[in-house]
């Protein structure tokens, strides 16, 4: 018998007391069956009370293991969450390009036009970069690509150096199938103020669509009400997910948990809707398991993992 275990990567930074960010990500993926490759982008020392001190990995390493994996894994999903730097983006969608290029040449195959048409030249490098992209599920890409825009610590701590929003938005948002933002990402991201209510979370979302990715999850925790609601924003509408608001200190690491979990859940075959509905489930109760546990002075997380 020879088992092939679905794969999933992700591309984010680690933190070395456990909670979000790699570690995160791969104890996730563990839970739901997939199994996990990483490409480190940054290195933090980090515990429940904060970010000491954060190491932004060198671009050419970071590009060197995503394309090592993607090399040698049939990776069916690539979550990407902590990238630190302008120049770290830059290598990540260079890597990813060949995802794309798969995608160009069988769109050209299907529609007699020219391979290079989804492809523009980088006029400082002279290397192809993402131009005008194929609708997601085009023929040719297998693997999805979901992007938790994480540029503060839930500490409150940055996580993104300058030229950093600049960079996403041009070179990274454009490849991207989900965006999970929170308000306070999606604000950044879009120059303006945090949503203060579902319709205007709807309207950020539409805003961000706008700019390339072609689903965005609003997630909407820091609204305040009963309920935590996060709104996925398509072309095609509007869909609205809701969960009973759980009282917790320990919520370190609940966005990566989500996105690593949505992940998972498209690699184990499910469609876009029915993976979110999946993760926030998931996430639900991994804040119910970690709200009564202890495991430093500040803020922990929550616990993908069941305790034994």
């Amino acid at each position: 018998m020879n088992a092939r275990l679905p794969i999933a990567l992700t591309v984010a930074g680690s933190d070395s007391g456990g909670g979000a960010g790699i570690q995160a990500d791969l104890k996730t993926f563990a839970a739901l069956g997939v199994h996990g490759a990483s490409a480190v982008t940054a290195l933090t020392a980090q515990n429940t009370r904060g970010v000491r001190a954060i190491h932004v990995a060198p671009p050419a390493i970071v590009r060197a293991q995503i394309e090592a994996v993607l090399e040698d894994f049939d990776v069916r999903a690539i979550k990407i969450g902590m990238l630190g730097s302008a120049e770290v983006v830059e290598a990540l969608a260079f890597s990813l390009l060949p995802l794309w290029e798969k995608v160009a040449r069988a769109s050209a195959t299907d529609e007699g036009s020219a391979p290079s048409s989804a492809l523009r030249r980088d006029p400082s490098s002279g290397q192809a970069s993402p131009g005008h992209l194929p609708p997601q599920g085009g023929k040719g890409r297998a693997t999805f690509v979901i992007y938790d825009p994480v540029m503060v610590a839930s500490s409150g701590d940055a996580l993104a150096g300058a030229g950093f929003v600049a960079a996403v938005r041009a070179r990274l948002l454009p490849l991207v199938d989900c965006l999970t933002p929170n308000l306070a990402e999606a604000a950044a991201l879009l120059g303006q103020a945090a949503a203060a209510s579902e319709e205007e979370m709807t309207a950020q979302g539409r805003a961000l669509l706008a700019l390339g990715p072609r689903a965005v999850l609003m997630k909407g925790g820091h609204l305040a009400g009963a309920e935590a609601v996060d709104l996925l924003v398509t072309a095609d509408g509007v869909r609205r997910f809701a969960a009973p608001r759980l009282a917790s200190p320990n919520l370190h690491g609940t966005g990566c948990t989500l996105s690593s979990a949505i992940a998972a859940h498209i690699v184990l075959g499910a469609e876009l809707g029915e993976a979110v509905a999946a993760a926030k489930a998931f996430v639900t109760a991994a804040i119910e398991r970690g709200r009564g546990v202890t495991l430093g002075e500040g803020a922990g997380p929550l616990l993908p993992i069941p305790l034994r």
